[in-house]
């Protein structure tokens, strides 16, 4: 089965597959990190601004990692999963101390580096130079278990490195030149475009015949994980407060914990805290604002601002400062402190 899968794989990859996007037809190992990266848990539409924005920034894995982190989180906002950025940012700066600046060009090297882990590795390693390593991301996970007929469970580690054995066995062969790349692309096409999660639209793949889920009737049912990650809530309270001249009172996170290392407004455990908080003679100027909830990836965040007419030279609570609305673009902000910000609602 392997080298028809491949060979339908690369074939329908060049006459049918993504060829347009901004980090294709490149061997620059840093554009395609960069977009790997992005690319994490995030919609294509979603990146491409993203991506030029960095580029145009920073054009150099040099510059970016000379770049101050709030700089880069600036850049980031709104993007979200702010680990990313951070361990990018680490990446970078490990690219120039360790490599010399370049990256390097074996993929279990690369997943040394912060943040790449062994698809990421794989993926840049593919594109760029040529070796000859199975991806596994999210997408290609869907496409391997449906077509195998996959039904260990990928919850448990031994399935997963079972399923990366498999992936590995399904490589093209090393004789053709150009097969990696095109056959890592197809994949990730094939998982992003026609082997959807919700209504695969199987007519149109080009290993349909080969495919297990198909012939079952269940291509929905893989891949199979069982074990879900617990959702969890948290109530928190935002002070919105500005000054007479419209600037916003904001103080950057610690490094661990919710918005970790970003831009805020503050945050406390209660609507108590919060006025107990403030100095005596603002907390008469305390309005409720709109509740509403914010949803991570498995945490709801149940945020309640409270809007604060400030005085420039009020000792406000916390180690923040004053920002004015031309400020507020450069910043790391969460998202919806960034929607509180810019229209006053949520």
């Amino acid at each position: 089965m392997a080298p028809v899968f491949a060979a339908s794989v690369v074939r329908w990859q060049r006459a049918h597959g993504r060829s347009k996007l901004p980090w294709q037809n490149t061997r620059d190992p840093y554009r395609v990190w960069l977009s790997e990266v992005m690319l994490q848990q995030t919609q294509v539409s979603t990146v491409l601004g993203y991506f030029d924005r960095f580029l145009a920034r920073f054009p150099t894995v040099g510059e970016l990692a000379a770049a101050g982190e709030d700089e880069v989180f600036g850049l980031w906002s709104g993007l979200g999963y702010y680990s990313r950025a951070r361990n990018m940012h680490r990446c970078a700066q490990e690219v120039m101390t360790r490599f010399g600046g370049t990256f390097p060009r074996q993929s279990e090297d690369l997943e040394s580096l912060p943040g790449i882990g062994r698809s990421t590795a794989a993926a840049i390693a593919a594109f760029c130079f040529g070796e000859r390593v199975a991806i596994l991301d999210g997408n290609v996970k869907r496409v391997l278990t449906r077509v195998l007929g996959f039904d260990a469970d990928l919850s448990v580690g031994a399935s997963e490195r079972a399923l990366w054995n498999e992936a590995t066995e399904l490589l093209p062969p090393a004789s053709e030149r150009g097969a990696i790349e095109s056959y890592t692309q197809g994949l990730m096409d094939l998982g992003a475009t026609v082997c959807l999660s919700r209504k695969p639209n199987c007519l149109l793949c080009p290993v349909n015949e080969l495919c297990v889920a198909r012939r079952q009737g269940t291509p929905e049912a893989y891949p199979v994980k069982t074990r879900k990650v617990k959702r969890t809530s948290q109530s928190l309270w935002l002070l919105q407060a500005n000054d007479e001249t419209g600037r916003s009172w904001l103080e950057k996170r610690p490094a661990r914990g919710v918005w970790a290392g970003l831009y805020c407004l503050p945050v406390f455990d209660s609507h108590a805290a919060l006025l107990e908080a403030l100095p005596v003679g603002l907390r008469a100027t305390a309005r409720d604002g709109a509740s509403f909830v914010h949803v991570l990836t498995h945490k709801d965040l149940h945020l309640h601002p409270v809007r604060v007419e400030g005085d420039a030279r009020a000792a406000m609570p916390g180690g923040g400062q004053w920002f004015a609305p031309p400020d507020w673009e450069g910043l790391g902000l969460p998202a919806p402190v960034r929607k509180l910000l810019g229209s006053g609602e949520h």
